[in-house]
């Protein structure tokens, strides 16, 4: 029977991926992407979208309960994916307000409506409600310590891990308290497409192109547990229709690299395409590249930032074992696939650089 979700946050980097995949995956489904499109949401991230039938775009704030019960109502909706969330933790340590207020406030929003349409009325209705979350939720690890695993405690060390395992809590609060049915994933650092250049990934990317310096924090030894966004989308999936009501569920690669170790990777990757293919010195003359020198020479150490932790890594045998789940692509393939679609699309990621 065809579904109609609702997806929140769907205009931004990994709601985007997940709706393209969703209609790819699911062309019989409605779509209802919800979107209050701050910054690092983009309405043009659904573009290819707006022919769909099955696809409708809503202007809206999560945190405005009404509106979110309307569109439920409206659209009949009997699943919401939530990724709606105030992600980049450098913002959430010099503005904190903002990432309480999204993911705090909006996710108890999110639940408030869900509730109200799916429980309250009568009779109540089938349902799903799906949370997404972070790893950074769990805190940091030490070098040799095992990945994070789904009973692992809470340790959040920045305003956004905290906003994040806040909203944890509320949503199992709303399965025990209420009976809505829920279920939760945990991810590790994603990268791909339509991925906002404040990231580490695409920002070393477009600086490359530009000739800019490449930040790199302390001296690039905090490690980090990479997942390609397609994979992410593709857990997400079966959690959706093979999870079991109330659990949580943490998606990895099992891909562990240090910041330097990205950057220098990125670096030679660009380095091997300028190399291969004339054309792009002259889309971008400012890239080292083009001049047929090496973009590790744009790389630049600053100081390290507050509350930076030191390494995370996803421990995925969950998700594995029980519901046959395994990422398709590596970080050298994923990469690829990233450089391809940035490349592809400069006329996306121009108009979101600093000024």
């Amino acid at each position: 029977m065809p579904r109609s979700l609702l997806v929140t946050g769907a205009a931004g980097f990994i709601g985007a991926n997940f709706v393209h995949y969703w209609a790819r995956q699911h062309p019989e489904d409605r779509l209802v992407a919800y979107d209050a499109l701050t910054y690092a949401g983009n309405e043009a991230n659904l573009a290819p979208l707006r022919d769909n039938h099955k696809f409708t775009f809503v202007h809206a704030d999560i945190c405005d309960t009404d509106k979110v019960l309307g569109t439920l109502r409206e659209h009949e909706v009997d699943t919401i994916v939530h990724f709606a969330a105030e992600s980049h933790v450098d913002r959430s340590i010099t503005g904190p307000d903002a990432f309480i207020q999204t993911n705090v406030n909006g996710t108890h929003s999110m639940l408030k409506a869900a509730r109200e349409y799916w429980l309250l009325g009568d009779p109540q209705l089938p349902h799903r409600f799906h949370h997404v979350s972070t790893d950074e939720v769990y805190g940091s690890l030490e070098r040799d310590a095992p990945g994070f695993h789904e009973e692992q405690k809470y340790e959040p060390n920045s305003p956004y891990s905290a906003s994040k395992a806040a909203s944890d809590h509320l949503v199992r609060a709303y399965l025990h308290t209420y009976g809505l049915q829920v279920t939760t994933s945990n991810c590790s650092n994603n990268y791909g497409p339509y991925h906002f250049p404040e990231k580490l990934i695409p920002l070393c990317l477009t600086n490359i192109l530009r000739g800019r310096p490449l930040p790199v924090y302390g001296d690039g030894s905090n490690i980090r547990d990479w997942l390609y966004v397609e994979d992410h989308c593709r857990g997400i999936e079966l959690v959706l229709l093979q999870g079991v009501i109330g659990e949580t569920y943490n998606i990895g690669g099992n891909n562990e690299w240090n910041n330097l170790d990205i950057v220098h990777l990125l670096c030679d990757q660009m380095d091997a395409r300028f190399a291969a293919d004339a054309s792009l010195a002259e889309r971008f003359p400012d890239a080292p590249g083009a001049a047929g020198n090496s973009a590790r020479d744009l790389i630049t150490f600053v100081e390290d930032r507050a509350g930076h932790d030191w390494r995370y890594a996803i421990d995925a045998a969950k998700i594995m074992g029980e519901l046959d789940y395994a990422p398709h692509e590596s970080f050298e393939t994923g990469l690829q696939k990233t450089l391809d679609w940035y490349l592809a699309n400069e006329d996306w990621w121009t108009p979101l650089l600093p000024r």
